[in-house]
């Protein structure tokens, strides 16, 4: 009884806590070390010699002629109206947009199956083709000029449209199959077995569960295409000799004359012809970065 009530009586030893772990001190990266300005003042330079152009161009194009005003006012239109009508550049506008569309459509299929073929399937010589598609990319256009002209000729396809979508599609076909198949790649190829064994065969699983996750890749693909056929000179210039088939590029070179230029006809052409350009950029600016580094990426 007496160690019991001992015992009862005596204090309980109090409780010591483990020693905290010393906490380590975040490490910083080298970004956060440099002050801010030392970036974005190098930025906000390139920003401003960037579009110095931009504003340049659209000065002259909106400015009155012989206006020498820095700010573009009073604005006028007679620039847009005198290419538009006097210029044909409804016209060239017109064969541009065809060209680029139709390029758009016959890269993008042909490059889908390529690319999946690429992609999917091993034969020999892979790695041989894959090179010459790399090598293919190092060939400069202009070198091809006379064999692709001897070629149209013998088909009777000069001053014609579809020589110019034939030889922009042929040269966006590398580069397109090349990013096509890489992006088929990063698709997990149990996808389309699990799709076989519900029933599908190759096409119907390729269509139902492939084709919806490369939509970023087709529209990369897409837009590349129809941009480098809305701006290229060489073809269009080669192969089309009459002015009511000839292209915004070879429009904007009959703007020049070889002893005087009009400035404003010129910038307002130029404008026309970019606006396109920045709009198909803007809408698919999310799809085309994310279709190019998916597509640079080895699955």
């Amino acid at each position: 009884m007496i160690t019991t009530q001992a015992t009862r009586g005596t204090a309980p030893a109090p409780v010591v806590p483990p020693p905290a772990r010393p906490v380590p001190a975040k490490r910083r990266r080298a970004w956060d070390e440099v002050p801010r300005w030392q970036i974005y003042l190098p930025l906000g330079v390139y920003l401003l010699f960037t579009l110095i152009p931009f504003y340049w161009i659209l000065l002259f194009a909106v400015r009155p002629t012989g206006s020498t005003s820095l700010v573009p006012w009073p604005m006028t239109g007679e620039h847009f109206e005198k290419v538009w009508t006097e210029r044909s550049f409804a016209t060239f506008f017109q064969n541009s947009l065809i060209t680029g569309i139709a390029v758009l459509v016959m890269t993008t299929v042909v490059a889908l199956a390529g690319g999946y073929a690429l992609a999917r399937f091993d034969f020999r010589l892979k790695k041989g083709f894959m090179l010459a598609l790399l090598c293919s990319q190092f060939v400069p256009g202009a070198l091809l000029l006379v064999p692709l002209f001897e070629i149209f000729a013998g088909l009777q396809m000069i001053n014609s449209l579809v020589s110019v979508i034939i030889a922009e599609t042929v040269f966006q076909l590398p580069l397109s199959m090349i990013l096509i198949s890489g992006f088929i790649r990063n698709v997990p190829y149990s996808l389309e077995e699990a799709a076989w064994v519900d029933g599908c065969n190759r096409f119907g699983a390729f269509r139902i569960v492939v084709l919806p996750l490369l939509r970023p890749g087709l529209v990369a693909v897409g837009s590349f295409a129809f941009v480098h056929a809305w701006n290229h000179f060489l073809f269009a210039l080669m192969f089309l000799n009459n002015q009511d088939k000839q292209t915004i590029p070879v429009g904007l070179n009959t703007l020049m004359g070889a002893d005087s230029v009009d400035l404003g006809a010129l910038a307002a052409g130029g404008v026309i012809a970019a606006v396109p350009v920045v709009i198909v950029f803007a809408f698919i600016q999310k799809w085309l970065i994310t279709g190019f580094s998916a597509g640079a990426v080895k699955g």
